[in-house]
């Protein structure tokens, strides 16, 4: 058994941001000469948030980690995690879900300090164990020992067990960047998902993402649930008392319903597509294949046995689980392990261009590539801060009140 990270360079906290591309935000958050923080649909101009200084989120976050017991240098990795996923405005995955960790902790299902392993490995491929601790510190590991199989033999894939909700998966894919490396990573999730024809949740969200790196041209980066919306979603529109939009969930009963909390009453989150006649069975047979992968082939859990997250407390885990804790899985591929890295980048770049460059359709103001909102957005709220919706700023001053970290009420 080798000891993970033994012999691997420790991971560093990157400060770059994870970015997620959805059909939603491919609709609203679309290039424009001013960005206001009210563009997106899941935050309506009623709501006036408050704006909050990234760095003082990130310093907050890290203190409460800190506070649950975890050494520093992973406090400040999950923090920086989920502030990232902020800074793009993925608000589902940022600080909103320190709650879920901290109820974790409390459900006695969260490790603060893992001892992380490397427990079988080949030239090429490895799994690790994450002693069920954080996602968020785990999949990073994880991702830097796939990179330095790649560096050895030009790719390299690593199947985690045993760990816990690992954020967005775009930032684990992300750290192969700077490598000039191609990255992936994909995750199960808690069953919340009702298959095509299905009234039984038996699948996550399970979001697949993959880095590109290009030359001139910022690298493509997809971060995708493969769900028509993630379940942070639903609860960003149970704060605010709105329905979904048609093709998110159904009822207990099957049928499509557009009640924010159809999950919380026995119903399900759809795959994408939203139904069969809109292609429901390719996001289905998506999240089915994140699920294999994460699961079956790591020794986690998988299907209905993958324990809650987001829903943890009023979904039960199963009684009787068939695997490890939570799974991933993530990979790192040499450019040059299939032609010459520059060319590779020049045809990116042009790959890049060229489809900026297509004449949009009516009413939109330009075709994009993914990536290219978030880096709008992120600029934006690095300069203006993060935008927190009243309810989620409650939980976090009640958060700071348990662990004794004082919230800032504006910065």
């Amino acid at each position: 058994m080798v000891r993970f990270g033994r012999n691997l360079p420790k991971t560093p906290v990157l400060h770059i941001t994870p970015i997620f591309f959805s059909p939603i935000q491919a609709t609203f958050l679309r290039p424009k000469p001013s960005l206001t923080t009210y563009d997106s649909p899941l935050i309506p101009h009623k709501m006036e948030p408050t704006n909050y200084s990234h760095t003082v989120l990130r310093a907050f976050v890290r203190d409460i980690f800190l506070k649950m017991g975890c050494p520093p240098a992973d406090a400040d990795l999950s923090a920086d995690v989920l502030v990232s996923a902020d800074l793009r405005g993925v608000d589902s995955h940022g600080v909103a879900r320190l709650n879920g960790y901290v109820r974790l902790m409390d459900l006695n299902r969260l490790n603060p300090k893992p001892n992380v392993q490397v427990v079988y490995e080949t030239p090429g491929t490895a799994v690790a164990d994450g002693d069920a601790g954080l996602g968020l510190v785990v999949a990073p590991f994880a991702m830097r020992t796939a990179i330095e199989k790649a560096r050895q033999v030009g790719t390299g894939w690593v199947a985690i067990r045993n760990s816990n909700h690992f954020g967005i998966a775009g930032y684990h894919a992300m750290l192969a960047l700077p490598e000039g490396m191609i990255g992936f990573a994909m995750t199960n999730a808690g069953p919340l998902v009702a298959p095509t024809f299905s009234k039984d949740k038996l699948l996550g969200t399970n979001p697949i993402a993959v880095a590109i790196p290009a030359g001139e041209e910022p690298p493509f980066v997809l971060d995708m649930a493969t769900t028509t919306a993630a379940y942070g979603k639903l609860e960003i529109l149970q704060r605010k008392n709105q329905p979904t939009p048609t093709g998110w969930v159904q009822d207990a009963t099957g049928l499509p319903d557009t009640d924010a909390h159809a999950v919380r009453k026995g119903g399900a989150l759809l795959p994408l597509g939203g139904d069969r006649e809109h292609g429901s069975h390719k996001g289905y047979g998506l999240g089915a294949w994140v699920d294999i992968f994460s699961g079956v082939l790591a020794g986690a859990n998988y299907g209905p046995w993958v324990p809650p997250f987001a829903t943890a407390g009023f979904m039960d885990s199963a009684q009787k689980l068939v695997g490890s804790g939570t799974g991933h899985f993530v990979g790192a591929m040499r450019v040059d392990a299939f032609r010459p890295a520059e060319e590779f980048a020049t045809h990116m770049d042009n790959w890049i261009r060229t489809f900026r460059k297509a004449e949009p359709v009516p009413g939109q103001t330009a075709v994009l590539v993914p990536g290219d909102p978030e880096r709008l957005l992120e600029a934006q709220r690095r300069a203006e801060g993060i935008p927190l919706l009243p309810a989620v700023a409650d939980g976090l001053r009640q958060l700071g009140e348990r662990f004794g970290v004082a919230w800032p009420e504006k910065s």
